[in-house]
């Protein structure tokens, strides 16, 4: 646990393997297996993914700790009939379940179950609206309301369970719905988000400072966006020289009416996104504006084979119609009131 908050993920890594060799199953040291992806090596992460499914099979099925772990890793691994089953399971003993409950939502995600997933967050919800998963889950609700083309209910969401704190997800729900040529939800000011980079930790994680660079974006905050490129482009970390600093100044280009520049940046990226941190559903908005950036750059059958396993795969996906649509995108334009 020290090794794990101090963000030694490595360290931490390597002594919960050792850990779980000597007590297997032991469902203390799951909470601490985030460790794993944390850590930024895809080595590392491979490690985990197994070492979650050996305990699980030590463990049993009973054990809704280590199903709800390996429905996560599920979820990660893109296997989303398997997470969603075990993450199923793994309520059924234990219907309090957060990572459970939250790995479903990442399955529901990847289906576009939209207004299902949303009646099911809901009712999880009100059974404690004090749990720690209210925002996020809401989060989660609002994505699918979108994608299910209920606006007014993924602006609603936005606006009364994400509070000033939220700055990370606030933007990522507003910065969807401008690329979707959605008006955004209650929006973040330019001066908290420069304050929160400019704070001690600020740039710690890499896809903490990316959340911080869509808040900027949500805004047209193009000067703001092309000094952080020029900052993550100067850092000795590789994944925010290499990986921020170009999908950053890919947004400076998109709020500044540049799409093809932004097209250029975003498409070299590659696999290496995965070195941007968080999860498949975070990152998935890099893809979502290399999508929109298409349309706007006049290639919009690229733009829908991008995301055709999208509009293929899940069952509601009016978000992936919106995308690409030729509708005006106000995020591109400088005259958005900042703020």
């Amino acid at each position: 646990m020290f090794l794990f908050t101090h963000r030694q993920y490595m360290m931490a890594a390597d002594h919960l393997t050792g850990h779980l060799a000597s007590w297997p199953g032991d469902e203390a040291a799951a909470l601490m297996v985030d460790a794993f992806a944390a850590s930024g090596s895809r080595p590392y992460r491979e490690r985990g993914d197994a070492l979650v499914e050996r305990q699980y099979a030590l463990a049993g099925p009973e054990s809704w700790v280590w199903a709800s772990r390996l429905a996560w890793t599920r979820a990660e691994q893109g296997r989303v009939d398997e997470a969603y089953e075990l993450a199923v399971l793994a309520l059924e003993h234990n219907a309090r379940s957060g990572l459970a409950v939250h790995a479903k939502a990442h399955a529901e995600h990847e289906m576009g179950a939209g207004p299902a997933s949303v009646a099911f967050i809901d009712v999880w919800l009100s059974a404690d609206p004090q749990a720690v998963q209210f925002r996020h889950l809401n989060w989660h609700a609002a994505l699918q309301s979108l994608a299910a083309g209920d606006v007014v209910d993924a602006r609603r969401r936005a606006d009364r369970a994400l509070d000033r704190a939220d700055v990370g997800m606030r933007a990522a729900a507003n910065w969807r719905l401008l690329l979707a040529g959605q008006a955004p939800a209650r929006r973040c000011e330019v001066q908290h988000v420069r304050d929160l980079l400019a704070a001690p930790g600020g740039t710690a994680e890499v896809f903490h400072t990316f959340n911080l660079a869509l808040a900027l974006a949500v805004e047209a905050a193009t000067d703001d966006l092309e000094a952080l490129a020029r900052r993550a482009t100067c850092d000795e970390r590789p994944e925010f020289a290499q990986v921020l600093a170009p999908v950053v100044r890919a947004l400076a280009h998109l709020t500044a009416g540049r799409p093809q520049a932004a097209v250029d940046l975003l498409t070299r990226l590659g696999p290496d996104l995965e070195r941007l941190g968080g999860v498949r559903v975070e990152r998935e908005i890099v893809q979502d504006t290399l999508a929109r950036v298409l349309v706007d750059a006049g290639d919009p059958e690229r733009a829908a084979d991008l995301l055709h396993h999208r509009t293929a795969n899940r069952a509601h996906h009016v978000y992936e119609d919106l995308l690409l649509s030729a509708l005006p995108a106000p995020a591109r334009t400088k005259e958005m009131p900042h703020g």
